[in-house]
């Protein structure tokens, strides 16, 4: 006796069988296995921003160079002109001081005199009210304070351009007093300044800005700042002759600086 349903399984796998070779004969030659990815580099954010530029402004920045320019031959002629010009005015040795040479000074007094003194008309780029006369000690000292505590001392946007000059070489005693030791002016080694020319053409003086209250801690910090270039440094507070300038010399004292 047949069974019915063994016969059906039969016959299904009979048709799978005859339908086997021609599927395999039909395979594909290639692999189905999906292709690498070409490498790419990652995109900078300055080509995404300009990918969403209309076409029309996209075209004129692809057109420009993205080499920085060449600085014009003028400007590199002009800083050149200026700082050979710099070079033939300056004395002592350094650029940042320019005026002239003076040579020795002749003594009128006993102690008076400079050897190899100078006319200084600018320090670091702040001009003297008038050309001074002194030693290359003292136009250093000058220099280092000036440039690094006087020129931005009442702000970065309204510098000191110009120092008033009370006193430089002059051959007499201290504080013109009969009798007295020669001063340090007398040997071109002491320079008295009297007042700051701003930017903006303000005056600061120590007379009046000595006892203003917006100029006072700025001058006290000016004045501080000097003993360390300078070996003297007498201000308003010293005595009654310096009540109206700061006196700045560059003599050795034992103690180190000495200021008042």
């Amino acid at each position: 006796m047949t069974c019915a349903p063994c016969l059906r399984l039969a016959a299904v796998v009979l048709a799978l069988a005859a339908t086997a070779a021609p599927l395999q004969a039909t395979a594909p030659d290639v692999s189905l296995r999906p292709s690498l990815r070409p490498e790419t580099r990652p995109v900078s954010a300055q080509i995404l921003a300009a990918a969403m530029l209309p076409a029309d402004v996209l075209a004129d920045v692809m057109q420009l160079s993205l080499r920085p320019a060449v600085r014009p031959d003028t400007i590199v002629e002009q800083a050149l002109f200026k700082r050979r010009r710099l070079r033939k005015g300056s004395v002592c040795g350094d650029i940042d001081i320019q005026g002239s040479t003076v040579g020795s000074v002749v003594a009128k007094l006993p102690g008076c005199g400079a050897k190899n003194a100078v006319r200084v008309k600018s320090i670091a780029g702040v001009t003297l009210s008038r050309e001074s006369v002194m030693t290359c000690e003292t136009a250093k000292a000058l220099k280092r304070w000036v440039s690094k505590d006087v020129e931005k001392a009442f702000g970065r946007r309204n510098r000191v351009v110009s120092l008033r000059v009370a006193a430089h070489y002059a051959c007499r005693t201290r504080n013109n007093r009969p009798g007295a030791k020669i001063s340090e002016h007398g040997r071109g080694k002491a320079i008295d300044i009297s007042g700051f020319k701003l930017e903006d053409g303000t005056l600061v003086t120590v007379l009046e800005g000595w006892k203003a209250r917006d100029t006072r801690k700025r001058l006290a910090k000016i004045w501080k700042a000097a003993c360390g270039p300078f070996g003297t440094v007498l201000g308003p507070e010293a005595d009654r002759h310096h009540r109206d300038h700061f006196h700045l010399d560059v003599a050795r004292h034992r103690g180190g600086s000495y200021c008042r």
